[in-house]
C-alpha cells in the first residue's frame, strides 16, 4: 500500500504548537493499515525561528507539494504578511490537481489569498475574523465553527481547533476507529463536530451513508427533552433491536446510550453558555430529568460543576 503523503508548510516564526499539531497526528505511526508518510517543508527552505525562541532546520521547499495528496498551512505569519507569489501558485496547482488543502488557523488567510476559498466557506480564528471577512469578502466565512471542509478544501478556528481539523481529516481517510486510537493518544476528545461552536464538544458521525438514521439522530437532538431508548429509536426508523444497534455504531461510532448523554452534555453546554436559564430548566431541555443527573454526568465528563462551567465560560 503507497503512503498518503502529507506536507505542512513551515515558515519563519512559526509557533511550535501549531507546526506539531499535524506533525502528531499524521507522522507517527498509525494503527491498521493507514499509512502516512509526512514531511515539513517551507517556501525558504533552510533556518526558520520559532516564536519559542529554538530554531528549526528545513531541508525541503516547495517541490514537497507537487506529490503531497494533503497539503497543511498550519497557521501564518500573521494577516498582514501576504504569502510569496510562488506559494500562491504551488497551492493552486496542487488543488487544480485534486490534493486536499488545509488551512489550520490563519492558514485560512493563505488559503483564501490564493483565490481557493472564494464562493466557499470558511472559518479562521475567532479574533481575526473581521480582519478576514473584511480582506476576503468572496468567502463565506463562519466565525462560529470549529472547521469547514468543502471539496477538498478545509479550513479550522485557531489554536485547538486545528487538533480537532486534523482528526476529522484522519477519520475521513482511515476510520473512526484510526482516528479514536490517536485521540486517545493525544489525550483529546475523539469527536468535535465541525460545525458546533469553539467551546462545545459532541460526537461526530463517521458516515453519512445511512439517510434513515441520520435524520433519526437530527430528529433526537431536537428533542433531547424527551425520552429515548434503543427501542424506541429502533421502532421509530422500523428496524430490529439487533440491525439498528449494529447501523447506529457504524454511523456513530458509539453506542446509543453513549451518544444519548454525549448530545444532552452537548446541549446543556449550549445552554450554560449561551442563556440565563437556572440548571433545574438546562436539566429538563437537555433531557436529564433532574438538576442532580446534570450535575453527576456533567462533572463526570468535565470535572467541573455545571454553575462552574458557566463562570468559567462567561469569564473567558
Amino acid at each position: 500500500m503507497q503512503p498518503h503523503r502529507v506536507a505542512v508548510l513551515a515558515f519563519d516564526r512559526i509557533s511550535p504548537f501549531h507546526l506539531s499539531v499535524p506533525c502528531l497526528v499524521f507522522g507517527e505511526s498509525l494503527p491498521g493499515e493507514c499509512n502516512y508518510q509526512l514531511v515539513v517543508c517551507a517556501a525558504e527552505p533552510g533556518r526558520l525561528t520559532t516564536t519559542a525562541g529554538f530554531e528549526l532546520h528545513v531541508e525541503q521547499g516547495l517541490e514537497a507539494l507537487l506529490d503531497a495528496q494533503t497539503i497543511i498551512v498550519p497557521s501564518w505569519h500573521n494577516p498582514d504578511q501576504h504569502p510569496s507569489q510562488a506559494l500562491l501558485d504551488a497551492l493552486v496547482a496542487a488543488h487544480e490537481r485534486g490534493a486536499h488543502l488545509v488551512g489550520l488557523c490563519l492558514g485560512a488567510f493563505v488559503l483564501a489569498e490564493a483565490g481557493l476559498l472564494d464562493g466557499r466557506p470558511a472559518t479562521t480564528h475567532w479574533a481575526w475574523a473581521r480582519v478576514f471577512a473584511e480582506r476576503f469578502p468572496a468567502v463565506r466565512l463562519d466565525s462560529d465553527v470549529l472547521y469547514v471542509d468543502d471539496d477538498n478544501l478545509l479550513t479550522s478556528a485557531g489554536t485547538a481547533a486545528g487538533i480537532d481539523c486534523c482528526l476529522y481529516l484522519l477519520r475521513q481517510h482511515c476510520g473512526a476507529k484510526v482516528a479514536n486510537k490517536v485521540a486517545r493518544r493525544l489525550v483529546v476528545p475523539p469527536h468535535r463536530q465541525g460545525g458546533q461552536a469553539q467551546f462545545i464538544e459532541q460526537p461526530l458521525p463517521a458516515t453519512a451513508r445511512d439517510d434513515r438514521l441520520s435524520d433519526l439522530l437530527d430528529w433526537v437532538r431536537g428533542n433531547l427533552d424527551q425520552p429515548h431508548s434503543l427501542d424506541s429509536l429502533a421502532d421509530k426508523v422500523l428496524m430490529s433491536r439487533r440491525s439498528f444497534t449494529r447501523h447506529f455504531r457504524q454511523l456513530t461510532g458509539t453506542s446509543v446510550g453513549d451518544w444519548l448523554l454525549a448530545e444532552r452534555l452537548a446541549l446543556s453546554q449550549r445552554l450554560l453558555e449561551s442563556t440565563d436559564q437556572p440548571i433545574d430548566s438546562i436539566a429538563e431541555l437537555a433531557g436529564f430529568g433532574s438538576p442532580v443527573s446534570l450535575r453527576h454526568h456533567f462533572g463526570r465528563s468535565f470535572a467541573v460543576s455545571p454553575s462552574s462551567y458557566r463562570q468559567s465560560f462567561r469569564g473567558r
